[in-house]
């Protein structure tokens, strides 16, 4: 089976989906992964978001994982209700113990070189640089210098307009938000807008 980390570095993209209810989760996995955005993170920000995983993991195309996740409780829920990665805001040990015990990548959030050292002795698979905003592109550059090997994902802030920026400057991938999928055009249903924008997201990757 192609793993999550895989899939997202072919990609070189995910989605992380901000929404307070999700009404559908299957169509919107089918959605972004027709798109050609197969990573799906659905945060424990979501109500009923483990039953919410639950039904997007049925999908056949996506690759569904959890974010904003805090505690070690939290981690296994995530796990046992379908999840093939974690993603956390920031340094949380107790995640990264679960995702290791259980053999599940976790995307761990870091912003300065002392934290991203911190989340790879944790064994992250993949370092979230969170909000890449707060710096833009030239620090993936800076960071890269000294973690040539490290598997940096911006989160935050990432657009259409800046995506390839952050590619260009050493990110193996980057993480749509809500410019991409909208909570009011989730909780309405609005597959083909999403879509829509999806598909300009990946296609701003290609542009220079």
């Amino acid at each position: 089976m192609t793993t999550a980390l895989e899939v997202i570095r072919t990609d070189r993209a995910l989605t992380v989906v901000r929404a307070p209810e999700i009404p559908d989760p299957l169509a919107l996995a089918n959605t972004l992964a027709g798109a050609g955005i197969r990573a799906l993170e659905l945060t424990f920000t979501t109500h009923g978001v483990l039953d919410c995983l639950r039904k997007a993991a049925e999908s056949a195309h996506a690759v569904v994982g959890a974010g904003t996740v805090l505690t070690a409780d939290q981690a296994e829920a995530a796990i046992d209700s379908g999840a093939r990665f974690l993603v956390t805001p920031g340094l949380r040990p107790a995640v990264a113990a679960v995702a290791v015990r259980r053999d599940i990548p976790v995307v761990m959030g870091a912003f300065t070189p002392s934290e991203v050292m911190a989340a790879l002795d944790l064994g992250a698979a993949a370092v979230k640089i969170f909000p890449a905003r707060a710096l833009g592109p030239g620090y993936l550059k800076d960071l890269r210098g000294p973690f040539p090997e490290v598997d940096l994902i911006p989160s935050g802030g990432v657009n259409a307009a800046n995506a390839v920026d952050f590619l260009a400057h050493g990110a193996v991938a980057v993480t749509a938000g809500t410019d991409v999928v909208a909570p009011s055009d989730v909780a309405a249903g609005r597959w083909s807008a999403i879509a829509s924008r999806a598909a300009s997201f990946v296609r701003s990757l290609e542009v220079r």
